[in-house]
């Protein structure tokens, strides 16, 4: 007899997915709009702009905008900061910076979110293994995210990654989450942790994996603005995010143009966003919530 039951995750039907791609790939969109604008010189609030132009053209919904109150489209953090901070006219990215940027849309109500680090020009070479490093975590979790696995899979699979790479401290304080008609749901997705626990992956599930790692201790602090969260040491950090869904076929990445950078999955391990959906585009159906098993 369980104690207690684990969090209800989500499931979607084939069309209510369709319409997450769709969000996914405006964010793929307006992510790489912005990070080919990081340049010397560039505020942040320029890069907000960029994104915000680039879900508006596609007739989408920015998904951070007005969240709890949230003032901007992105979230941009700059070398210590890791996650949350907010897009300023003040804050002029200068060579050798490291920034990350974050950004979700909604089509029809059903919500995409992912996230991506770059470098400044040239940045420092310990940096640029950080978010080489960060980036091939997510892709060992998003590999992991396959139907009948349990969720630690995907936060161990993280996990081996990231350690295997260097002596990275993993942010535990903030994790990755469930996600559909909703930006945050049930279940939370951590970093870090022992396979084969928490519910079991099922067809239709959808989730935001973010690996949050930094060059030294992965204690965090809240900045004064109530939103920025930067690590407590002043260490590097990189963020990168990308939702998934469940499927038969494997792992459908929803918010990704092209396919795993060389060297971090194995091909076909993993479906990407580029491709067109499956199954017919017609109004969703009301969505199926599943408890974990």
């Amino acid at each position: 007899m369980r104690s207690k039951r684990e969090p209800g995750v989500q499931v979607k039907t084939q069309p209510q997915l369709a319409f997450m791609w769709e969000a996914g790939q405006v964010v793929a969109a307006a992510l790489q709009a912005a990070a080919e604008a990081a340049a010397p010189g560039v505020s942040t609030a320029d890069l907000d702009a960029v994104a915000s132009a680039r879900i508006a053209a596609a007739g989408a919904i920015p998904s951070f905008l007005g969240y709890h109150g949230f003032p901007a489209t992105v979230c941009t953090c700059i070398n210590d900061e890791i996650v949350h901070g907010i897009p300023s006219a003040s804050r002029v990215l200068q060579e050798g910076d490291v920034i990350s940027i974050d950004c979700g849309a909604s089509v029809e109500g059903w919500h995409a979110d992912a996230a991506v680090t770059v470098g400044v020009g040239v940045i420092p070479a310990e940096a640029t293994k950080l978010i080489a490093d960060c980036e091939r975590a997510l892709w060992q979790g998003l590999a992991a995210a396959r139907a009948g696995a349990r969720l630690s899979d995907i936060s161990h699979a993280v996990e081996r990654s990231a350690r295997a790479a260097g002596a990275y401290g993993i942010v535990e304080d903030y994790v990755g989450h469930g996600i559909g008609s909703e930006m945050h749901m049930d279940p939370p997705v951590p970093n870090y942790g022992r396979p084969g626990r928490g519910p079991v992956l099922a067809e239709g599930m959808a989730l935001a994996i973010e690996p949050l790692l930094v060059l030294g201790s992965p204690e965090t602090r809240l900045l004064d603005d109530g939103w920025t969260v930067a690590s407590e040491d002043g260490g590097w950090s990189a963020h990168f995010e990308h939702t998934v869904a469940i499927t038969a076929a494997g792992p459908w990445v929803l918010t990704a143009f092209t396919g795993p950078p060389a060297g971090t999955v194995a091909a076909g391990q993993v479906i990407v966003g580029g491709a067109a959906p499956p199954g017919n585009r017609t109004r969703p159906d009301e969505e199926v919530v599943l408890h974990g098993q």
